[in-house]
């Protein structure tokens, strides 16, 4: 798969779909099933099906599909999407979460750019791709989680490892935050980490990542970052 350049402003466009998966597609899902995960969907993310119903956003609609009908609306602010979805907004609407996304102003318009919100979805193809890969690789013991794109996060991630040995581990492909600008896959050790070994080098958490520019001028995207994820996978396991 190509990785293509980054939009310039991808920022603000990641920022608001951020906001409108936690406040408005995964709580639709939530308040239904009682299960929040997303997923990458065509042109996006949204949620698996759930009672013949599926939630998602592509580029910059939304889009609410269910028993074969298909309603369509332009993004506009988190309460009218919440509306669109046949919910109401709630600043708080799971009360477990650790790090929730603190709210803002539900009526402020919302800036999606129509690319750069094609190349999140791309991007977290990709991810789902080399995540889901990297889940073949997993022995007995290890615990494998499904790959989810977690709301409160928004990427999608998986676990490895036992954690009594020390081995768990989050993997998982980011859209970028404020300590990244642009994508980057990481892997997100539960435990202890030895910083003299070259693999751990991010700062900002308790890991390693791979830039996008990195794996965006390999030959193989897709093969780079499973070698990448692999490593991390080895590394923690004293491989």
């Amino acid at each position: 798969m190509k990785l293509t350049p980054v939009p310039a402003n991808l920022g603000e466009t990641r920022d608001a779909l951020h906001r409108l998966a936690f406040f408005a597609v995964s709580p639709t899902r939530y308040k239904t099933v009682g299960r929040m995960g997303l997923r990458n969907t065509p042109g996006g993310f949204g949620t698996p099906d759930f009672e013949g119903r599926v939630v998602r956003l592509d580029g910059d609609l939304l889009i609410d599909e269910k028993d074969g009908n298909t309603a369509t609306s332009v993004i506009t602010t988190i309460r009218e999407a919440a509306e669109f979805f046949g919910i109401d907004y709630e600043a708080q609407w799971f009360a477990d979460f650790h790090d929730p996304l603190q709210p803002n102003d539900p009526d402020e318009k919302l800036n999606v750019d129509i690319d750069a919100a094609r190349f999140i979805g791309r991007w977290f193809d990709f991810g789902f791709g080399a995540l889901n890969a990297l889940r073949g690789h997993g022995a007995e013991g290890d615990g494998v989680s499904e790959v989810q794109l977690w709301p409160e996060h928004f990427d999608p991630a998986t676990e490895l490892g036992a954690y009594e040995k020390g081995q768990r581990a989050s993997f998982g492909a980011s859209p970028g935050d404020e300590s990244h600008p642009e994508p980057y896959l990481y892997v997100a050790s539960w435990s202890e980490i030895d910083r003299s070994n070259p693999y751990w080098n991010n700062t900002s958490f308790n890991g390693a990542s791979l830039d996008y520019a990195e794996l965006a001028t390999a030959a193989d995207p897709e093969e780079k970052a499973l070698e990448f994820l692999l490593q991390g996978y080895r590394v923690l396991h004293g491989g």
